[in-house]
């Protein structure tokens, strides 16, 4: 399986643009900005008013904004959220890269056979085992060096998949084949490393030096979280055992990192200036998140179920609509 280079359809830009800044500076309020704010934010990276208005439509539509209308005044707002989603999810981002998995030797593998003229499950089904991680070996063999048996079976029934089974199991000293990690072809992915690198590690010497102006820190910083996000999504985070030699995750995650923390505080205050145009009354509630404080409120939430509210089965569905628009 290639592994696709980060990038968005028609379309997604300004949706994956409005989900970074609310994530990064309206991660955890309740209350509603109005869209004529949230379109001069976007107006920041050059999209236009309608583009604007049609990406928070389509994200109202998949349950990924909530909507308050009052009068002619139309708002928008992230939906509720259990505290610790909120907090791992950011967490995971900020740390997505920064060392692969450890790993045991084992593959989970999901072999299955679906009819021919079930095309619309056999889709479904490779769509889901690819979000959750895993490459075809052969058409109806699937691989990851993960433990996500658990995870495999319950897609299989909740799909109704019969003809199928799901292992964890080793490789044989002596074999014949095609070796369970030819499954992921990271070429593509390691180039797209590099070029990030190459884009960023300027950047990162410009945001030392404090050469970037707030409204140029808030657009560098909302394409680069919206790009990492990207890669967090795509890679298939393999063990180190399995990846190519020049492949610069790590250290394209620390030229993140470094440019998304030093960036926060002038980013932060462009999108107060931005809001405070609007509405000055919520201007002020704007707050950014960074690695140390999102580390210690994980600490402090320890094992606290996660919840299953309506924004994640959104966000559940939406990355299975990516996959599939992605792959096929």
């Amino acid at each position: 399986m290639t592994t696709t280079a980060p990038h968005r359809p028609n379309g997604a830009r300004p949706q994956q643009l409005l989900r970074s800044l609310l994530g990064d500076f309206w991660y955890w309020r309740e209350e509603h900005i109005p869209s004529a704010a949230l379109v001069e934010l976007l107006a920041e990276f050059d999209i236009t008013a309608a583009g604007a208005r049609t990406a928070m439509r389509r994200l109202a539509a998949r349950g990924l904004l909530t909507v308050r209308r009052d009068g002619r005044t139309t708002a928008y707002g992230i939906p509720p959220r259990t505290a610790a989603v909120i907090v791992e999810h950011t967490h995971r981002m900020l740390t997505f890269g920064s060392s692969p998995p450890e790993w045991d030797g084992a593959w989970t593998v999901v072999a299955f056979s679906v009819p021919e003229e079930e095309r619309g499950l056999r889709t479904a089904l490779r769509t889901r085992l690819r979000v959750l991680g895993f490459a075809p070996l052969y058409d109806g063999v699937w691989v990851s060096p993960h433990e996500l048996t658990d995870a495999a079976a319950a897609a299989l029934r909740e799909l109704g998949v019969s003809a199928a089974t799901v292992l964890r199991c080793t490789e044989p000293r002596h074999r014949t084949g095609r070796h369970p990690a030819d499954a992921f072809d990271l070429r593509e992915l390691a180039q797209e490393y590099r070029g990030f690198v190459e884009r960023y590690e300027p950047v990162l010497r410009r945001a030392t030096a404090g050469r970037i102006d707030p409204a140029e820190a808030l657009r560098i910083r909302t394409e680069l979280g919206a790009q990492w996000r990207d890669f967090q999504r795509l890679d298939p985070d393999l063990p180190a055992e399995l990846l190519p030699r020049d492949f610069q995750r790590d250290k394209a995650q620390r030229v993140f990192v470094e440019i998304y923390e030093r960036l926060g505080p002038v980013a932060e205050l462009r999108f107060r200036q931005v809001l405070a145009r609007r509405a000055p009354e919520l201007a002020e509630l704007t707050t950014r998140h960074d690695l140390a404080s999102v580390t210690k409120l994980l600490h402090s939430l320890g094992d606290r179920a996660h919840g299953d509210t309506p924004f994640e089965q959104a966000t559940a569905a939406w990355r299975l609509a990516e996959a599939k628009r992605e792959h096929w």
